[in-house]
């Protein structure tokens, strides 16, 4: 009788799990699409879609507050252990990232209504911002899909494809410099344009984050502070 009970209290436990990493992977999916239409929304200068992006903010904000809740219930009444410890913790800071991202995502909004508002244009000469929305956005998708499959690997390149970021983020901001210094007209406008640039920037570090987490959980080594080669020499030699 004591066996059946042990086994149904594991099961469900492991029903709990499940349901939260599932909450995770759409608590993720919402802030992907927060992404893709904020640049969007900054592409075209449209302010319908960047209220919307700003308006959904909150629903990114009440499932962070929800899934913590639960995280932190089942730390309390289940005492994790080993392996299922490392699951909890990893969605705890997981979407700590998560809700930062959609933040950036607003502000990307934001900085859309305010070109827009002002009489600006997107310019071609922008359009390095696309490729680095691109980017991470990308990056966002397949650390979540890291997450869903435990899957190291390719929690590895997501960290290493910061770096790609980190440079396309940098060319671009010389080039919006540049600019400035060639018609001092755009100035108030590349201005809006290098924050939502530095926006992206930041959603690349976050999506990083998360694949660092992801490492930890599958491998239990804390990576941060760690670089790419010797994360590799570790964890897949």
């Amino acid at each position: 009788m004591e066996q059946l009970s042990t086994r149904h209290i594991s099961q469900q436990f492991n029903e709990e799990i499940e349901t939260l990493r599932n909450r995770v992977m759409k608590m993720g999916g919402l802030v992907e699409q927060q992404i893709y239409r904020s640049v969007d929304a900054l592409r075209n200068l449209d302010i319908k879609l960047a209220q919307k992006v700003i308006n959904k903010d909150h629903k990114v904000n009440a499932m962070e507050v929800r899934i913590d809740e639960e995280c932190a219930q089942m730390l309390a009444l289940r005492q994790p252990t080993a392996s299922d410890l490392r699951m909890v913790v990893a969605v705890i800071k997981t979407i700590t990232d998560l809700e930062r991202i959609g933040d950036e995502a607003e502000k990307i909004a934001t900085m859309a209504e305010l070109i827009s508002e002002g009489g600006g244009k997107f310019h071609k000469r922008y359009a390095g911002i696309q490729h680095l929305g691109k980017q991470v956005a990308g990056m966002l998708h397949d650390v979540l899909d890291a997450f869903a499959r435990l899957d190291v690997d390719t929690a590895i390149e997501v960290v290493r494809a910061d770096d790609t970021a980190d440079t396309e983020y940098q060319s671009l901001m010389r080039q919006l410099l540049t600019y400035m210094m060639e018609d001092p007209r755009t100035i108030s406008e590349s201005l809006d344009i290098m924050w939502a640039a530095r926006a992206l920037e930041r959603i690349g570090d976050h999506a990083k984050n998360i694949g660092e987490y992801v490492i930890y959980l599958v491998k239990g080594k804390d990576v941060r502070h760690i670089d790419i080669e010797e994360i590799e020499k570790d964890i897949l030699s």
